[in-house]
């Protein structure tokens, strides 16, 4: 992610090339190190070295990289004719690359060709059956056809090779909450505590998901899950405070004062309301009244 510096550069220099201030080439090596998204900035510039061959030659190896930047931001303006056109120049240049292979299953996959681009990643992992991007592109398939129990099963298989990929379990986790497969998505949120435990993030979204499925166990444990979200971040996750006061309060109709721990939960739920207003009071003083009668509704506060 860019800096506020580096975004400061990026828009100054694109201002420069726009009226005609030269440095082109420069802008377009800035938004390819800082993996910006500018695709009709970075179209409309590439274009103008690649159509100019005193330009282009300039660039000496460099021009391939060109061809390639531009067929990415060509396809994100549903430019596929110019995608096309500097794809072939890739393969041309570059006959059996699997990078310019990647490309052109991309290319199919904006012009909504599935079964042509599901051919031609198959035809790439026969040769390079670990390529990650390859993987990651028939999980983005299957999601943007809308079928997200395929999306899932393919990240499955690509968890099986590269279980450390944080964000490979997020993404399945999101998937199989998508298909209210809330187990699962449980499981994905313990795996990601184990490897990251001190993310608070990932103990408030399995905090949802225990919330979500129900049940004396799972709030139980979603209320411990959201408390570690509150220490995690030094008490500031307005989500967890409400997520404890919730859970507080499904626990109480379940168990309907026959909890042991009762005391104990008093104290935490009115902990937690006693942050949400003071959580209003300093950040959105407008909404304190609204937020405090809600908690007297579910008997937070008194």
């Amino acid at each position: 992610m860019a800096t506020a510096v580096e975004e400061a550069q990026l828009n100054q220099l694109e201002i420069q090339v726009d009226n005609g201030g030269g440095g082109a080439w420069e802008y377009l090596c800035l938004v390819r190190k800082l993996k910006a998204r500018r695709s009709d900035k970075v179209l409309k510039h590439g274009l103008y070295i690649l159509n100019n061959p005193r330009a282009r030659s300039k660039l000496g190896e460099e021009e391939f990289t060109l061809y390639e930047q531009v067929a990415f931001a060509a396809m994100d303006c549903s430019r596929n004719d110019i995608a096309k056109d500097c794809i072939g120049a890739l393969f041309k240049k570059f006959p059996g690359s699997i990078r310019v292979g990647r490309l052109e299953g991309m290319f199919y996959e904006a012009k909504g060709a599935w079964s042509e681009a599901e051919k031609v990643y198959t035809r790439l992992l026969a040769d390079s059956p670990l390529d990650q991007v390859i993987l990651k592109r028939k999980v983005a398939m299957a999601k943007a056809q809308g079928n997200s129990a395929a999306a899932a099963e393919y990240l499955n298989k690509y968890l099986e090779t590269f279980m450390a990929d944080h964000d490979a379990w997020r993404e399945l986790a999101e998937l199989y909450i998508s298909i209210q497969m809330y187990k699962q998505a449980a499981f994905c949120y313990e795996e990601l505590i184990l490897c990251q435990p001190a993310c608070p993030l990932y103990h408030l979204a399995y905090a949802d998901v225990l919330y979500t499925m129900g049940g004396l166990e799972n709030l139980q444990a979603a209320k411990k899950y959201y408390s570690s979200t509150i220490n995690l971040t030094g008490g500031k996750n307005t989500r967890a405070l409400y997520g404890i006061c919730l859970c507080s309060v499904a626990i109480n109709q379940l168990t309907k004062g026959r909890n042991k721990d009762e005391k104990d939960i008093f104290d935490l739920q009115s902990l937690a309301a006693e942050g949400l207003l003071r959580d209003y009071k300093e950040r959105a003083p407008k909404k304190l009244s609204l937020v405090t009668t809600t908690l007297r509704n579910i008997k937070m506060v008194s």
